[in-house]
């Protein structure tokens, strides 16, 4: 890419918020408000396309595509990371964040799975 001001404005940018997250409580507590996303969004998603249900088979193949593609991402290949100054870096942290998205939102299509058969 060029070396525009806004391209150096951004990667200033994002330099800076990755560094703000190489903060142990930080970094967790962003993985932990993405886990409860996740459930919240396993809560909201099937109750909404519940409503009308000619939406059910599509919206279980989108989640279901989520789900291998973040998991695709996350477990497969042997790509290197970029390390920064304190070990973490921010394609890791964006692949945890992710992760945890995909692990809140199983858990609770699982739960309201169980609820529903119950």
């Amino acid at each position: 890419m060029q070396n525009t001001r806004l391209n150096n404005l951004v990667n200033a940018a994002w330099t800076r918020l990755g560094e703000w997250f190489t903060n142990p409580w930080r970094h967790i507590s962003l993985v932990l408000i993405s886990l409860l996303l996740g459930v919240f969004l396993g809560t909201a998603i099937p109750t909404t396309a519940g409503q009308a249900a000619n939406w059910d088979v599509i919206v279980a193949g989108i989640l279901v595509l989520f789900t291998e593609a973040v998991s695709r991402i996350v477990y497969g290949g042997n790509r290197r990371r970029k390390k920064t100054t304190e070990g973490v870096s921010t394609a890791s942290l964006l692949s945890e964040v992710v992760n945890a998205l995909k692990l809140g939102l199983t858990y609770s299509l699982f739960v309201e799975a169980f609820k529903i058969g119950s």
